[in-house]
C-alpha cells in the first residue's frame, strides 16, 4: 500500500466535514439496513485494561458488496477528572471491490457526532410533534453534540441543562446562550416533570433518574451506558417505557438498565418491542399515543461509525489523500 492511496481525516476534517444534518440521514438509512439484515457487524468487544481503561473493537461491513471496516478505541478515564472518558481511536474502511484500506478517520468526532445524529433520529421516530422541552442530563461532550442535533428535528422553546455540579452546567449554558434557548436545571426531578424529551448523557453508574419522575408522553434517550454496569435510569423506568434499542442483539448483551432489569424480574426479553431501525421501516409502530413513555437504548454500532466515514470518504476521499 502507498500512501497516496489511503485518505486520512483528522478530528478537524470530522468536524468540517461531517456536518449534522448529513450524519442524521446516513444514520437513519445505516439503521433501516441494518433492520433489514442488509450490513454485517459483530458485537462490540472489549479488553479492559484495569480501572477506567478499556479497547473495544468494531468491525462491520455496510453491505456484502459496500465498504467495511472497523472502529478500534480506547475508552480512558482521564487522570485529572476520572469522571470524564475520551474516546480515542481510528475508523479504518476498506473498499469492497479489491478489499483495499481507502481512509482512516478519527474515531472520537465520528463517534461524538453520529452518536447524536442517532439520538436525533430516534427523537424524530419516537417523541410527540409538539415536543417543546428538551432536558439534557450531562455536561460534556455529548451535551455539546446532541444541542446541535436534537434542534433539527423539533422546534424546542425551552433546552434545559442538568448535570451533579452546576458549574460545568452553567458553562454548558454560557456556550450556547446566543445560539438555542438554554437554561441550568438546578432539580433533576422538576426539570424532568416539565420536559417532553430527555437525554441522559453521562457515566454515572446509578440512575440518576427514575420513572416516577416522568410525566406521560415523555420520550427518553438513554445514551451515556455503552456496556454492562453503569446505568443511568431505574427499573420503574425501563417498565414503564415502550422501549425500543438500536440492536436487539446488542442490548441483550450490553443495555446496562434493561439488563438490570431483567435481572430483577420486571421485565424480560420481549419488553424490546422493535429496533429502531424496525420503527423506521414502519414494520414496527412507535409512539402509539400522545400520553405513552417512550425509550431508545443508544448503544452505538459498528454500521453508525462506518456509514460516517463512508459518507465522509465518498464525498471527500480523494481530496485528502
Amino acid at each position: 500500500m502507498k500512501r497516496s492511496e489511503l485518505a486520512i481525516f483528522d478530528a478537524e476534517d470530522v468536524r468540517a466535514l461531517l456536518d449534522y444534518p448529513s450524519c442524521i440521514q446516513v444514520v437513519r438509512e445505516a439503521m433501516k439496513a441494518l433492520s433489514r439484515g442488509e450490513t454485517r457487524q459483530l458485537l462490540r468487544t472489549m479488553i479492559h485494561m484495569g480501572e477506567g481503561r478499556t479497547f473495544a473493537q468494531m468491525p462491520g461491513a455496510l453491505s456484502d458488496d459496500g465498504m467495511f471496516g472497523a472502529k478500534m478505541i480506547s475508552v480512558f478515564a482521564q487522570p485529572d477528572n476520572p469522571g470524564v472518558r475520551r474516546h480515542r481511536g481510528l475508523v479504518m474502511m476498506f473498499e469492497p471491490v479489491e478489499g483495499r484500506p481507502v481512509c482512516v478517520a478519527d474515531a472520537e468526532e465520528i463517534t461524538h457526532i453520529r452518536t447524536a445524529a442517532a439520538t436525533a433520529v430516534a427523537t424524530d421516530a419516537l417523541a410527540r410533534s409538539d415536543a417543546k422541552v428538551l432536558l439534557l442530563m450531562g455536561t460534556g461532550g455529548q451535551a455539546h453534540s446532541h444541542l446541535e442535533a436534537l434542534p433539527l428535528v423539533r422546534d424546542f422553546e425551552r433546552i434545559v441543562i442538568w448535570g451533579r455540579d452546576p458549574a460545568r452546567a452553567q458553562s454548558v449554558v454560557e456556550t450556547w446562550r446566543t445560539r438555542r434557548p438554554v437554561e441550568v436545571a438546578l432539580d433533576a426531578q422538576v426539570a424532568a416533570g416539565e420536559a417532553d424529551v430527555i437525554c441522559t448523557l453521562t457515566g454515572s453508574r446509578e440512575p440518576i433518574l427514575f420513572g416516577a419522575w416522568l410525566r406521560p408522553g415523555t420520550h427518553v434517550n438513554i445514551v451515556g451506558s455503552s456496556g454492562p454496569g453503569p446505568v443511568e435510569v431505574d427499573n420503574a423506568l425501563v417498565l414503564a417505557s415502550r422501549y425500543v434499542a438500536d440492536s436487539r442483539a446488542s442490548a441483550l448483551d450490553a443495555a446496562a438498565e434493561f439488563l438490570v432489569a431483567r435481572a430483577a424480574g420486571v421485565v424480560d426479553d420481549s419488553h424490546i418491542v422493535a429496533e429502531i431501525g424496525e420503527v423506521l421501516l414502519g414494520r414496527v409502530p412507535g409512539r402509539r399515543s400522545a400520553d405513552e413513555i417512550t425509550a431508545y437504548k443508544s448503544l452505538g454500532h459498528a454500521v453508525q461509525d462506518l456509514a460516517a466515514a463512508a459518507y465522509i470518504f465518498q464525498t471527500h476521499g480523494t481530496s485528502h489523500r
